[in-house]
């Protein structure tokens, strides 16, 4: 039996496909633990999982304060927030936990998110094996090269917290990627496994009225995501319009309650991976997630990126022609109405959707990642 610690952010998206990983890991019979923030890991995880400790209720609360603030910022304003008002302050309250989990769960593998940089800082510490865990493929194309100062930037506060020259945001064993070379477009060293995303193992929630969906209308998946669903008022106002006139059209929004007419059904939360069965194209702020599972269901996207990395996935999206990508902050109903119609009726969008689910399909997934980390422990 090997043991394997995953060391992840209170975030959604990152904690996700560690899920489908360590289930694997799990049924091969080895032993898996997860640190982390545990009110956010208990409803994600499969019943009963490990959970270490590293961030209490008022530590992720303060967190979770600034990443709305970050939020409403712009240009270069949110990549120096980033660091300095979340990353470099998570890693620093998640090392003591992270430190105590190692010490207690002696693990012989360390995964880290890439944004708990905690994990490569206690594992170096310690002398545990770690890898990465890349639950977004936008550092690995390096998107500050063309920004040089930037970037320098960025390398020093990574220096200054590690105290070191290691880039610790990527392992030099192992470096999971849960998307496909087909959608990032670029080469990488043996050590960078992109293995497609880890969907099994997942919990989801119950209670979804699916006598709602009927079998003659094409239906569309609208989500922001866990972090910008509250924000999207607007957005969701201009969704609903564009489908008010499209009665063979179905639409479930994953969104706080608003008026909506009788072919939108509104959710604050779904069984997205049970959902993308039944769903012939998705509308997404362009989450690293949210698109994977879209595309690993050969479902095409319209994407209105909002920040951070969801620009370089929307652009991953439209260059494999799996979807069409408009501008979130001026967007408005009658351009979602066409690039929804075209989504749902060019057969091409599809097509190549398709051609995507193919690429994750021969990832591998959960199970390839596993025997990478097996590889690593051996």
């Amino acid at each position: 039996m090997t043991r394997f610690l995953f060391v992840v952010p209170p975030l959604t998206g990152h904690v996700n496909p560690t899920v489908g990983v360590g289930g694997e890991l799990l049924s091969r019979g080895h032993d898996v633990a997860w640190v982390g923030h545990p009110a956010t890991l208990e409803p994600l995880l499969p019943p009963g999982s490990r959970i270490y400790p590293a961030l209490d209720d008022r530590l992720e609360a303060d967190i979770r304060e600034a990443r709305q603030r970050w939020l409403e910022l712009k240009g270069i304003a949110v990549l120096k927030f980033l660091w300095e008002e979340f990353l470099i302050p998570l890693a620093h309250a998640m090392i003591p936990g992270a430190h105590d989990a190692v010490k207690h769960f002696l693990p012989d593998v360390l995964v880290a998110d890439q944004q708990a940089l905690a994990g490569p800082i206690v594992a170096g510490d310690l002398g545990v094996p770690w890898v990465t865990s890349a639950s977004t493929p936008a550092e690995l194309i390096r998107p500050l090269k063309s920004m040089p100062k930037v970037d320098e930037w960025v390398t020093a506060q990574l220096r200054e917290l590690s105290r070191s020259d290691v880039d610790i945001r990527f392992s030099e064993l192992l470096v999971l990627v849960f998307t496909s070379p087909l959608l990032v477009g670029e080469t990488f060293p043996p050590h960078y496994a992109f293995t497609g995303p880890a969907l099994a193992h997942r919990p989801e929630p119950t209670g979804f009225p699916w006598e709602w969906l009927a079998p003659d209308t094409r239906k569309v998946l609208v989500s922001l995501g866990t972090l910008n669903g509250a924000a999207g008022h607007r957005f969701f106002g201009e969704v609903v319009e564009a489908v008010t006139d499209m009665p063979d059209v179905q639409v479930v929004m994953v969104a706080p309650p608003l008026s909506v007419p009788r072919n939108v059904l509104v959710r604050e939360r779904v069984p997205q991976l049970a959902l993308m069965e039944h769903m012939h194209a998705v509308i997404s702020h362009g989450g690293h997630n949210t698109v994977c599972e879209a595309l690993a269901h050969g479902l095409p996207l319209v994407v209105a990126p909002i920040r951070d990395d969801q620009p370089i996935i929307a652009d991953q999206v439209v260059s494999a022609g799996a979807g069409i990508r408009l501008k979130y902050q001026r967007v408005r109903a009658e351009e979602i109405r066409s690039a929804l119609d075209s989504v749902l009726y060019d057969p091409g969008f599809a097509a190549n959707a398709r051609r995507v689910r193919e690429s994750f399909r021969l990832g591998g997934g959960a199970r390839a990642a596993a025997d990478r980390l097996e590889a690593v422990a051996a």
